[in-house]
Formats: structure tokens, C-alpha cells, sequence
């Protein structure tokens, strides 16, 4: 064990050439960090979470009551055996086939095992209240943040030149602010990336994973190698738009429709603005140039600015469906009228829609018909399909 500790620890892949641990122990005249600083964000991850808790229970879910926001899930389907079984064992949109062999089983009509299987999928959403509840939380944290982030770096050099950053490196003493920002950064992913698996399940659920493990690692390589001073200009540029798109989402979920369009307008301008031409030209310009310049690579310095790439290439893939949601909500949508968070099922689905399936189909079309026909829909629906608002 003592083996692979040193091997993980080895001081030629985390510090600069010449430099050693011994060199960034805490002394009365420094403290620098220190690896185990970080054992802390695991305990403080889970206060966190059931602050979170209390939270929603106490202060958001008062706030949606407030703005009528209906506690109430979506309508349940009736009880039946044979089509649970399916819907647990075999799929939860059974195709054309199928439900014409279901319908004879149950001697039902094509359109009411459609809207049972609807119905049952519906179940497993949370409640709109659930959803802005769940907004409400991560908008006071990242507001929070934030605000302590701007607070804490308009007082600091390396804001106003990124070159210090890389000045007496890493001889760099970390402050009680630098250690309180990234202690709380950190238990808040740390809480998400868990909380992950409880949360709305959405379609882009691997790359949010993918993107709280590179943050975390990225938190985690900054601090140890003592790049704390760029990781923080990295954490407060990435909460800035996040504050945004929830209170986007949070007034979407409240039906407050024109204050929705101009908060996802605005979140739309600020994340591409800065992820696409703030972040590259600010912080990779740092990472990649100016710190080659005045510190030179070593190894952890090229493992950092992978994941710094990779963030990178989250932002592009994330910019490219916010354009793709806000270009096709115009188009479908009329002038002045039109939801950019409820598009379709292949944006990305932080910028989700707030209804559930619809229970019955429109008024024009005919309740009772059994038949199919592959080149229109069944009983108004695509059989075998997914519901369009379905995550």
C-alpha cells in the first residue's frame, strides 16, 4: 500500500521540476495546500445534501405553493397485471405489434393500452413542484457562489492579470478564502455527482456525469498542485450562467412566460459568450501559454489542461443544442410567443419542458379505433414511439 501511495504521490508527475512536497509544507510564515485539506468535501457533501433537503421542504416548496404551482403528480394508470409485467420486464413503449397482441389478450382498444402505457410513464416524473424545487436549490447555491466568488477575486491581482497565476509558483500561500471557495465548490459537486442518481433522470445523463467527474477533477488537480489561483477564475466564469438557466427553468415551471424567454435569452448570450470566447481566451490562454512561459510542462500541467480541453469540448457540444433549442422554438413558435425550454426531447435536457403527456388526444380525433395503419398515425399517435415530451 505504502508502494502504490508513493507512486500516485511521486512528486515528479504533481510539482514542477526541482520542486518537492517537503518544499509546500505548512511553515508559521505560510500555509500552502495540502492533499488532505480535501477530506473534508466529503462529510460537508453530505450536509449538503440534507441541507438541500430541508430546503426544499421548508423554503422552495412554500415558494411554488405561493406561485400555484400544482403539488400534484400526473394522473395514475389503472391497475392491471398483464401490462405492469410488460412495462417492468419487457418495454415501456411496446411497439405496433405488441400492442395489437395486448389489445386481444385484454380485449382492448389499441388507444386505451396507448394511454395506459403514457399514464405509466408518467408515474415515474416528478411533480412540476418537484422540478422547481429541485431549480430553486441549485439557483440559491449558484447565486450564492457566485456573488462570493466575485466578491472574493475583484480584491485579488490574478483577476485583472492572469499572469499572476503563474508567479511564484507554486509558491503560492493559500488564503482562507481560496480554501473556503474551493471546499464548497467541491462538496457541492461532490453532492451532485451522487445526488445524480436520484435527481430528474435526464437524456444527457452520462455527459452530466462525464462533466461533475472533470469538474471535481479538475478542483481536485488544481488544488493539490497549487494552481488554486486559475481554478478559482475557472469556478467563478462557470456559475455565472448556471444562476441563469435555473431561474430560467424556474420560471418556466411557474408559467411566467416572458420572464422565462428573457432569462434563457440572457442565459443563451452569457453561456456562449463566456464558455466559447471568455473561457478559451482567458482561462485556456493562461493554462496553455502563459504558464509555459513563466513556469514551463510538467506532468500533472498536461493532465490539467486535458481536462480544461475537455471542459472545453462540453461547452461546444452544450452551446451547439442551446442554439439548436432557442432556432427551433422560433421556428414551431409564434412572434413573441414561444417556450425555448420546451422544444423537443433531443435538446439538452437541463433546458427541459415542464408538462407531462398529455392524457387524451385532441378533440378531432376518433375514440374508437382499433385499427393500424403504418403510414399514419394510430389513434393519433406513432405507435411503438416516443411520446415527444417523454426525458
Amino acid at each position: 500500500m505504502a508502494g502504490i501511495l508513493a507512486w500516485f504521490w511521486n512528486e515528479r508527475f504533481w510539482l514542477p521540476h526541482n520542486v518537492t512536497w517537503a518544499d509546500l509544507k505548512n511553515t508559521d510564515e505560510a500555509t500552502f495546500p495540502q492533499a488532505e485539506d480535501l477530506y473534508l468535501a466529503c462529510p460537508l457533501a453530505f450536509c449538503i445534501f440534507m441541507i438541500r433537503l430541508v430546503f426544499e421542504r421548508f423554503i422552495a416548496r412554500p415558494c411554488a405553493v405561493g406561485l400555484k404551482i400544482q403539488a400534484n403528480g400526473p394522473q395514475k394508470a389503472q391497475p392491471n397485471a398483464i401490462l405492469e409485467k410488460v412495462f417492468t420486464a419487457i418495454t415501456k413503449h411496446p411497439d405496433e405489434k405488441r400492442l395489437e397482441g395486448l389489445s386481444k389478450q385484454l380485449d382492448w382498444d389499441v388507444r386505451t393500452i396507448q394511454r395506459w402505457f403514457r399514464q405509466r410513464r408518467n408515474q415515474e416524473k416528478p411533480s412540476t413542484l418537484a422540478r422547481f424545487c429541485e431549480s430553486m436549490w441549485r439557483f440559491s447555491f449558484y447565486l450564492y457562489i457566485f456573488t462570493y466568488g466575485v466578491r472574493f477575486l475583484k480584491k485579488t491581482p490574478w483577476l485583472w492579470n492572469t499572469k499572476e497565476c503563474w508567479y511564484n509558483y507554486p509558491y503560492q500561500p493559500l488564503t482562507v478564502d481560496i480554501h473556503y471557495y474551493y471546499i464548497l465548490e467541491l462538496s457541492f459537486y461532490l453532492s451532485l455527482l451522487f445526488s445524480q442518481f436520484t435527481d430528474i433522470r435526464r437524456k444527457d445523463f452520462l455527459v452530466m456525469f462525464l462533466h461533475h467527474v472533470a469538474t471535481i477533477s479538475l478542483i481536485v488537480f488544481s488544488y493539490v498542485n497549487n494552481m488554486a489561483r486559475v481554478g478559482t477564475l475557472v469556478m467563478c466564469l462557470h456559475d455565472a450562467a448556471d444562476v441563469l438557466i435555473e431561474a430560467a427553468k424556474m420560471a418556466n415551471y411557474a408559467k411566467c412566460q416572458i420572464l422565462c424567454n428573457l432569462l434563457f435569452a440572457m442565459f443563451a448570450v452569457l453561456f456562449i459568450s463566456s464558455r466559447l470566447g471568455v473561457y478559451p481566451v482567458w482561462i485556456l490562454n493562461t493554462t496553455l501559454f502563459e504558464s509555459w512561459e513563466i513556469v514551463g510542462p510538467f506532468p500533472s500541467w498536461w493532465v490539467f489542461n486535458l481536462l480544461l480541453i475537455l471542459l472545453q469540448l462540453l461547452h461546444s457540444f452544450w452551446s451547439y443544442l442551446i442554439v439548436k433549442t432557442a432556432c427551433r422554438a422560433i421556428s414551431k413558435g409564434k412572434v413573441g410567443k414561444w417556450n425555448p425550454l420546451h422544444v423537443s426531447k433531443d435538446d439538452r435536457s437541463d433546458i427541459e419542458c415542464s408538462s407531462d403527456e398529455e392524457d387524451s388526444p385532441p378533440p378531432s380525433q376518433k375514440h374508437h379505433t382499433n385499427g393500424t395503419n403504418k403510414n399514419h398515425r394510430t389513434n393519433g399517435y406513432l405507435t411503438g414511439a416516443p411520446y415527444p415530451d417523454e426525458h
